[in-house]
């Protein structure tokens, strides 16, 4: 019987489902995380925005969705209280007036790269519960399953990553 699947008389084994585990891992790199910044640091997702943003800087809120892989209205929420924070710029795409494209300010690259050292502490400390051999395959088939979700979702994050032109808002 394949690890996670239903045994005789409907039992399941959340020890063995691979969709439980994945979710364990990213609790415990979450507390890791939340440990190493301190509570004083950016949240890991809002490192994981501006990281999106330092590769990809001046991207639409919607081309952000699409990288990230943060809903809507979760990453909406987050642009306002960090631009609010003074850690993003915004302005009014000139292809859409609609459409907003975000960059990062110089105190939110301060943050990025204090945070940085936190995140890289807290992945080193995720990694550790492997044996040292085991680190490289353990991330290849992350990566593996992550290029998964992406051909599954149509390459959204690659679709989304066109330079936009920006102007100031109010101009």
């Amino acid at each position: 019987m394949l690890k996670g699947q239903r045994r005789p008389g409907n039992g399941f084994d959340l020890s063995e489902a691979p969709s439980h585990l994945i979710r364990r891992c990213q609790q415990f790199y979450g507390d890791l995380y939340a440990r190493e910044a301190g509570g004083k640091e950016l949240t890991k997702q809002q490192y994981i925005l501006l990281c999106a943003l330092e590769q990809n800087d001046g991207v639409s809120q919607t081309a952000l969705v699409e990288i990230t892989g943060i809903d809507r209205s979760t990453l909406a929420e987050m642009v306002r209280r960090m631009l609010d924070k003074g850690l993003l710029s915004r302005e009014r795409t000139e292809e859409d007036q609609r459409a907003n494209a975000v960059a990062i300010s110089p105190s939110g690259r301060k943050a990025l790269r204090t945070a940085r050292n936190a995140a890289d502490r807290a992945e080193r400390a995720l990694l550790e519960a492997l044996p040292l051999p085991e680190r490289q395959k353990f991330l290849k088939a992350l990566s593996q399953i992550a290029q998964a979700a992406e051909q599954l979702n149509g390459d959204g994050a690659r679709n989304g990553r066109r330079n936009i032109r920006r102007r100031k808002i109010g101009s």
